[in-house]
């Protein structure tokens, strides 16, 4: 049998005479019709496969294309006969090649059109709900930010990418993409057709979307990136405090040694209270403590302040007026207490602690004491920089009141281990004088050569250092600073660790006061420059003046001694 094809016929010809099994015998030429063509037409004829005669000068023949679906010309190029697995193929289909695809081109478009109308509702109900929602929002209890970009899902079929973001291309833009990828059949470029459509109408109606957000009457409302509150981290300092402040009952040796090199300004205003014996170290007792001492300091304004003038006594009058005009003078320079509430409160709680304590009274000096306490009980209930006092009007006077009360309070245990300083006379500052000069002529002696022969006395300079601790030289922060030290001295803080600081302090400026004679020397001692000194220059001082305690606390001896040169 010849199985081949003749390379002239179509190509769905070729494909199907190949499909077809044949029997291996000879076809009897039975077809009438070939034969009728054959002696009609007197053309040449030639012998096909299986026997069957074809005219292969037939124009119909070589031009394949054009041959119609039902065309007699196809048919007759099928052989007949007995055949196994026999393949039917239909003669007479009723519709045209051009007429399906016709059809079918009409179905997807109906089918896009209702894939659209489905997914433009779909967009209408999403708009709706999104400007309802938009009239309620509150863009802080939203986690992400409002952007205003939609993502719009596909349904009913409209298959689009994973996390595919519809965006504002242009239609053309869209077009020449799919350029880049030809349809492989006019089925493909039909649907690629419908989802162009699809797509421009998606845009429309998500820029219309987009316009009535930006029209609505949060019109205002603008996309606002997520605020990430970092967390402070804590260096060990603050840790190690946080540990020994938080415990059930503080260890107040270890406190002390923490609080040495200075106290965290959050845990500072409970570290004071504790130190300077206000507050009990067990936590439990605190909250009474605290609600019975504030009671007994209103008790005591109603009896010493809020009474009338003439029933005081001549030495109370004047103690009041003495208070009322120093109060002004306290820290001018300190934005806080230029403060009338606070003025108020420093006046009522210096009166008071006079009229309780009638052996020293009050002496200029104890008002600059209590500044440092105000300005760290404040901080509990302030934020920010606490010494320029913007957010006072904010404070209730139950807080204003409290503070008043707890300042009161430290300061009376703070006075209680230096009171000799501010009895008749001032013992106290005087003895502390004396020590600095006899320290001073130990480690400077060159110094203090100097100042003897200049006729500079240290009275003329330290007894101010003594009775204000240093607070009239140094600024409030720097003070603060100094007192975390103090506080951790224990009772000799105020007395004895201050003498060393102050020599520490005045060889600071050792070389510069050497150069210079009696009325420059003097004036230089009465406004000495420490404007530009932060933390690190205090912590310098104390280093020193920790270095002389060790070499000369407790030996009066080496202070004494006639012949300092030796040493």
């Amino acid at each position: 049998m010849n199985s081949t094809t003749p390379n002239s016929l179509p190509g769905f010809l070729r494909r199907t005479i190949r499909s077809v099994h044949y029997e291996d015998h000879e076809y009897e030429d039975d077809d009438d019709d070939s034969d009728e063509q054959e002696e009609e037409g007197g053309e040449e004829e030639e012998e096909g496969a299986g026997g069957r005669k074809i005219n292969v000068l037939d124009p119909v023949l070589l031009n394949p294309v054009s041959v119609p679906v039902g065309s007699p010309y196809r048919t007759s190029l099928i052989p007949t006969g007995s055949v196994q697995n026999t393949t039917t193929i239909s003669t007479t289909t009723s519709l045209s090649l051009e007429e399906e695809l016709s059809t079918k081109k009409e179905d997807d478009h109906q089918k896009g059109e209702e894939e659209l109308g489905k997914i433009v509702n779909s967009t209408e109900d999403s708009h709706r709900e999104v400007v309802h929602d938009m009239a309620d929002l509150n863009l802080e209890d939203v986690e992400d930010s409002v952007d205003c970009k939609f993502r719009l899902v596909a349904k009913n079929d409209v298959k689009l990418l994973p996390d595919t973001v519809v965006t504002k291309m242009d239609v053309n833009d869209q077009q020449a993409a799919m350029a880049m990828d030809p349809p492989l059949d006019t089925t493909t470029t039909t649907t690629t057709n419908s989802s162009i459509l699809v797509l421009d109408k998606i845009q429309k109606s998500s820029l219309s979307l987009e316009e009535s957000v930006s029209t609505s009457p949060r019109e205002n409302i603008t996309a606002v990136a997520p605020t990430v509150k970092s967390v402070p981290t804590k260096n060990y300092k603050e840790e190690q405090f946080e540990k020994v402040i938080t415990c059930s009952v503080v260890d107040i040796e270890h406190l002390k040694k923490l609080a040495w090199n200075g106290i965290p300004s959050q845990h500072r205003p409970l570290a004071w209270k504790i130190l300077l014996g206000y507050l009990p170290t067990n936590s439990s007792r605190r909250s009474q403590t605290l609600k019975r001492k504030r009671a007994e300091y209103q008790d005591a304004i109603l009896q010493h302040y809020d009474i009338e003038d003439h029933s005081r006594t001549m030495q109370e009058q004047e103690t009041l007026r003495q208070v009322l005009v120093d109060v002004p003078r306290t820290a001018p320079d300190v934005p806080l207490f230029r403060n009338d509430s606070i003025r108020q409160s420093l006046a009522r709680l210096l009166y008071i602690w006079a009229m309780r304590h009638p052996a020293s009274s009050y002496v200029q000096g104890i008002n600059d004491l209590a500044t440092p306490l105000i300005a760290v009980f404040l901080s509990e209930s302030l934020h920010g920089d606490v010494l320029q006092g913007k957010e006072l009007e904010e404070l209730t006077p139950e807080i204003l009141h409290n503070v008043e009360a707890d300042v009161y309070w430290c300061l009376t245990n703070l006075l209680a281990g230096i009171q000799d300083h501010y009895t008749q006379d001032q013992p106290g500052v005087q003895r502390m004088v004396m020590k600095l000069e006899e320290l001073v002529k130990r480690i400077d002696v060159n110094l203090a050569r100097h100042l003897e022969e200049t006729g500079v006395q240290f009275i003329q300079f330290a007894f101010r250092w003594m009775n204000c601790l240093l607070l009239r030289e140094f600024h409030l922060r720097s003070v603060i600073r100094l007192w975390d030290t103090y506080l951790s001295e224990g009772n000799g803080g105020f007395e004895t660790f201050h003498v060393y600081v102050c020599a520490a302090f005045l060889c600071q400026f050792s070389a510069e006061l050497q150069n210079m004679q009696f009325d420059e020397l003097f004036a230089f001692m009465q406004n000495i420059p420490t404007g530009n000194w932060d933390d690190g220059n205090i912590e310098i001082v104390l280093s020193q003046a920790f270095v002389l305690s060790t070499l000369f606390q407790g030996s009066d001896a080496h202070l004494t001694s006639s012949n300092p040169k030796q040493l």
